[in-house]
């Protein structure tokens, strides 16, 4: 009987175990990928600034957000030897974020049915023009779940041919740890993003 306890005691933990296994494993993950202008080497430029207003502004008033996002980028562009001036930048940047709300409807025995909304009219509209760039299955237990997903875009301009010559995207589930230190995550995801970008830290 003190065997099988000892038993039942192991394989109690070892099912705690996997199940905090599991819960790291389902951690949502911020995804990150770029696109580059082929015919632009990105190398040739030397000075950047930020656009005067940036897409997370509101109402002409800079947000914490847009802090957040101009101290992480000015850490990323400068570690790749770009200098930050007000006089002539070769290179203007800009950036925005959007969240969005999903749905999904899970049925019991049967498939779960995803719908989500997608950027919605005129998010791409923060850049103003200043350069150019399945069948539902019911079951007899329903169950609706919202969450928030959320994407980030950076945007590397020419400035004198008013031209994107690098656009940065993350895309990602929404957590409540996210939103409670937003600076946390901005450093993260803007981190990766420019892990992305052809010139690497240090100039190279």
């Amino acid at each position: 009987m003190k065997l099988c306890r000892l038993n039942f005691a192991l394989l109690g933990s070892m099912v705690i175990g996997v199940a905090v296994a599991m819960a790291g494993c389902a951690a949502p993950k911020i995804n990150t990928r770029s696109q580059t202008d082929p015919s632009v080497n990105l190398a040739s430029y030397h000075t950047y600034n930020f656009v005067a207003e940036p897409g997370t502004n509101r109402g002409g008033y800079s947000t914490p957000i847009t802090g957040f996002f101009k101290s992480a980028i000015t850490r990323e562009l400068n570690a790749r030897g770009y200098k930050l001036t007000e006089e002539n930048p070769e290179l203007l940047i800009n950036f925005n974020t959007n969240a969005r709300e999903n749905v999904d409807v899970r049925s019991r025995p049967t498939s779960t049915v995803g719908v989500g909304y997608g950027y919605g009219y005129g998010y791409y509209g923060y850049r103003g023009g200043m350069y150019a760039a399945g069948p539902i299955n019911y079951g007899t237990e329903v169950e609706t779940v919202r969450y928030k997903t959320g994407t980030a875009n950076i945007d590397v301009v020419d400035a004198g041919k008013k031209q994107l010559v690098w656009e940065g995207i993350a895309e990602g589930k929404i957590t409540d740890k996210m939103m409670k230190n937003p600076q946390a995550t901005i450093d993260t995801v803007i981190t990766d993003m420019f892990t992305n970008y052809p010139v690497k830290a240090g100039g190279q």
